[in-house]
């Protein structure tokens, strides 16, 4: 880690466990038959791409998604399959956090919307009693919220300008490769995490 100072996370597969095929299921059971063909990790459509950039709301994107449901199917119904994806946070990688803040200004990327925020905020107060991802970092940015999403330059540009950063002393950390690939074009230091290698990993050997 040398020449490190800070260090930017991607959120879900690198300290949020997550598991898309569980949303695919709780879909196919609400009876959207062909949900693995709307969305996949590295292949979102349009709604998928609007809703993680802000320019879909959550009335917009249930309002999408129940038409290809059958009559009946509530917004909770769709919510909670939505959310099914989101499993749980890894005490020793919440641990580690609060570890490497003492060391390096630690940022959140996370390509996420208004819907999955909300959940898992929750999640992390219900498990852990902790109020949100803000407790663990000196910025958290989220795609609906900035307008760019990851692999988009401008997703990165805008952390490093704010926060005044130099890209040759700042490392990203993300499970996906497009998204490893676009921060390295931008002269930062990238992982590309691959399963099943964790986080703890990376920093036991540093």
């Amino acid at each position: 880690m040398q020449g490190i100072r800070h260090i930017i996370f991607d959120l879900g597969g690198v300290i949020l466990n997550i598991d898309y095929q569980r949303t695919n299921q709780a879909f196919t059971d609400l009876g959207i038959t062909n949900f693995s063909e709307m969305f996949s990790q590295l292949h979102a459509n349009h709604l998928f791409e609007d809703l993680e950039t802000g320019r879909a709301s959550e009335a917009a994107f249930l309002a999408a998604i129940r038409k290809h449901l059958p009559e009946g199917v509530t917004d909770e119904q769709i919510i909670r399959a939505w959310n099914a994806m989101l499993l749980d946070y890894p005490l020793a990688r919440l641990q580690l956090l609060q570890q490497l803040r003492q060391q390096y200004d630690l940022f959140l990327l996370s390509n996420t919307n208004a819907i999955h925020l909300k959940a898992f905020n929750a999640m992390l107060e219900q498990s852990r009693g902790i109020p949100s991802l803000a407790a663990f970092f000196d910025k958290s940015y989220y795609s609906h919220l900035i307008g760019f999403r990851k692999p988009e330059k401008e997703a990165y540009e805008i952390i490093l300008r704010e926060n005044d950063l130099h890209p040759e002393h700042t490392l990203f950390i993300d499970d996906t490769l497009p998204n490893v690939e676009a921060a390295r074009a931008l002269g930062i230091h990238a992982i590309h995490l691959e399963a099943p290698r964790t986080i703890l990993d990376i920093f036991r050997k540093n």
